[in-house]
């Protein structure tokens, strides 16, 4: 039996999320040029208007998404990842779940991302079209670029 999955928000600075954190970047740079990663490290996800959550199985941080306020009733998604030996068990879903419910309950309205339009991250497209997202130009502190794909749903 698989151990229960929890969601919560935590500090992103916590001591045993670095392996989280780390391999995030690892996946972030994998095919995508520097000046296209929009990732933020983790003393930027502890700035103020964002909400940080980490997923747990079992106590090991397995899964992170946060959330930033770009907007009084407009907030981004930033950061979500699952571990890649966790995937395709539905986590990916969940986080976004939280997260949107985390931003459904902040008064936010608009929720926006932005995503990477190489065929490795077709899945994480699939899951937020899934979700009701639809694309959309260039959001706030964003410009056009070919490496990105920016994707809005109204909450």
């Amino acid at each position: 039996m698989e151990d229960t999955i929890e969601i919560a928000r935590e500090t992103p600075l916590g001591a045993d999320l670095a392996e989280l954190h780390a391999r995030h970047t690892a996946a972030m740079h994998e095919d995508t040029p520097p000046e296209s990663i929009h990732m933020l490290p983790p003393d930027a996800l502890a700035a103020p208007g964002i909400s940080f959550f980490v997923m747990r199985q079992a106590g090991r941080p397995v899964g992170m998404g946060a959330l930033k306020r770009i907007a009084p009733d407009e907030g981004e998604i930033k950061s979500m990842h699952i571990l890649s030996e966790m995937r395709g068990r539905g986590l990916a879903r969940r986080m976004l779940e939280q997260l949107i419910d985390a931003a459904r309950t902040d008064g936010i309205a608009r929720l926006y991302l932005e995503t990477g339009s190489q065929d490795s991250f077709a899945p994480a497209r699939q899951l937020y079209l899934r979700a009701g997202f639809a694309e959309c130009g260039p959001y706030v502190g964003y410009q056009p670029d070919p490496n990105s794909v920016f994707l809005m749903r109204a909450i």
